[in-house]
């Protein structure tokens, strides 16, 4: 079988990057991609100068004909996709609470948190289907689980939690195919958007995504992992 097709959401930086990374080094061929073109390009000079196999391609998640383009890229250069991380992520919270959020930073957070995963699933689960393969990684967090749920943060949190309910319900929905669905919380991270003071590198969280990409047939599908293993919603 020739090599596996991943694509990674917003991996010009931290955790995607690592992402690419991790992938490439497990003989993935990856699409790097990001919204930004010369960051993104930068990053995958960066990966090619370590010896990995990294296309990048210019993504904004939130804009549906950025989408399309992508996906016409995909189907011609290879026909299929085998691995779809849904990365790309903004935390504009600061100290917000529920209480009194303005709605429009929770509408603005949606639409990369959540509608950018979803779009980006609808369009690329009939090419999963016609190749009868496919993982769906989606990059989730902590902060989204109702077990554990507390105040603060509400935008990011609603965000992540709709994502959950996103692989859920597309887990259930694809049953009956070869396409697995997880979701994963990679942890407080050093990076732009935890800060210097997180307790993770991005490459304990990255470790996840990889070992969920590499899941052979009929393994769990709406789940939530976290170091690989199962954690309450």
């Amino acid at each position: 079988m020739s090599r596996r097709i991943a694509l990674v959401t917003g991996a010009n930086r931290g955790l995607g990057l690592e992402i690419c990374r991790q992938l490439a080094k497990n003989d993935f061929r990856v699409i790097q991609t990001a919204r930004d073109p010369q960051k993104g390009q930068k990053a995958a000079k960066k990966l090619e100068k370590e010896g990995l196999d990294i296309i990048f391609h210019e993504l904004d998640v939130t804009d549906p004909s950025s989408i399309d383009t992508i996906y016409d890229f995909v189907e011609t250069e290879f026909e299929r996709l085998d691995i779809l991380v849904n990365n790309a992520g903004i935390f504009l919270d600061e100290e917000e609470l529920a209480v009194k959020v303005a709605p429009g930073l929770i509408r603005k957070t949606m639409e990369t948190n959540f509608y950018g995963p979803l779009m980006l699933s609808q369009k690329f689960i009939p090419l999963m289907e016609r190749n009868n393969f496919g993982r769906i990684i989606n990059i989730s967090s902590g902060w989204a689980s109702l077990t554990n749920m507390r105040g603060g943060y509400p935008a990011y949190r609603v965000s992540k939690v709709a994502l959950n309910a996103l692989t859920r319900m597309l887990s259930y929905e694809l049953i009956d195919t070869n396409i697995i669905v997880n979701s994963m919380n990679p942890g407080w991270l050093k990076t732009d958007m935890g800060g210097p003071d997180a307790e993770r590198s991005v490459q304990k969280g990255a470790e996840t995504v990889t070992w969920l990409a590499l899941q052979p047939n009929g393994s769990p599908s709406g789940k939530f992992y976290i170091d690989q293993r199962e954690i309450d919603w």
